[in-house]
């Protein structure tokens, strides 16, 4: 893997109501997962998980030589999950009703929140309990047509955050802030108390199948995004073009991207 790239999956839940497919996967994982997995009450519930863990091990294993089932984790004392023992990938793994990412980089912490684009109401209606001063004072500048679309990117750009940083909810939401304008188009203001280089990230959205995927990642601005589909999965992936802007915060201009599909390189 290059390391001024960063590598982003999709996998859908729904590919395993194939049954023999859901057996495949769950044959991937460990007596510990596969218990965890079980737990879940209701299927849809269970195919989202059993999705999200098939997807993290498959993908690691295109970068590296370890069968997907061979792969161990473990997680740090916030829950984010790192390979063991090391073998220097980062990824992150978020998951929704009808879509599961993984984004995958070297050397470089990263962070990936996926939502459906039509929850961007509910998070509106909680805008005043998760977002920060100045975000709110933006939001509240917006038309109203435009408020629950800037929620939904708010949303999906603090849970990046605070997943790349590997702290989770730990993290206070409302004492920093991604503020749109300028000629950064988005930048991130932290206490900093909280984060003494915030300089050091750069974060991009997309929008993916009725679902927008924010991704946080440490590094340079110039780095190579890469968009795979492993659909369905388990199958060999799908190469996807990501067009559009790069990575923020550079300059204002349109920030979402769409996805067309590519062939997958040979080799």
């Amino acid at each position: 893997m290059d390391k001024n790239s960063l590598h982003l999956w999709f996998a859908y839940p729904d590919d395993l109501l194939t049954e023999s497919l859901a057996r495949s996967c769950a044959a991937l994982l460990s007596e510990e997962e596969i218990a965890r997995w079980q737990k879940f009450r209701f299927d849809w519930h269970r195919r989202e998980s059993l999705t999200t863990r098939a997807l993290a091990r498959t993908a690691l294993s295109y970068y590296h030589p370890i069968p997907p089932e061979a792969w161990h984790f473990r997680a740090n004392a916030y829950g984010k999950p790192v390979a063991e023992p090391d073998c220097g990938l980062r990824f992150n793994l978020s998951n929704a009703s009808g879509l599961v990412v993984c984004l995958i980089a070297e050397g470089a912490e990263v962070g990936a929140d996926v939502e459906p684009i039509k929850r961007a109401g509910d998070i509106l209606n909680l805008a005043t309990e998760v977002f920060s001063a100045p975000e709110l004072a933006q939001l509240k500048a917006l038309p109203d047509t435009e408020k629950p679309d800037r929620a939904l990117s708010l949303w999906t750009l603090k849970e990046a955050y605070i997943k790349a940083r590997g702290f989770g909810l730990s993290l206070p939401l409302r004492r920093f802030s991604f503020l749109f304008g300028g000629k950064e188009g988005i930048r991130l203001e932290v206490d900093p108390a909280m984060d003494s280089d915030p300089g050091r990230w750069r974060f991009r959205m997309l929008d993916h199948v009725g679902h927008r995927i924010a991704m946080v990642a440490e590094g340079p601005a110039e780095r190579d995004l890469q968009v795979w589909e492993s659909h369905p999965l388990l199958t060999p992936p799908t190469r996807l073009g990501a067009t559009g802007e790069s990575w923020f915060p550079l300059s204002s201009v349109p920030f979402l991207s769409e996805l067309k599909r590519e062939p997958a390189p040979v080799g």
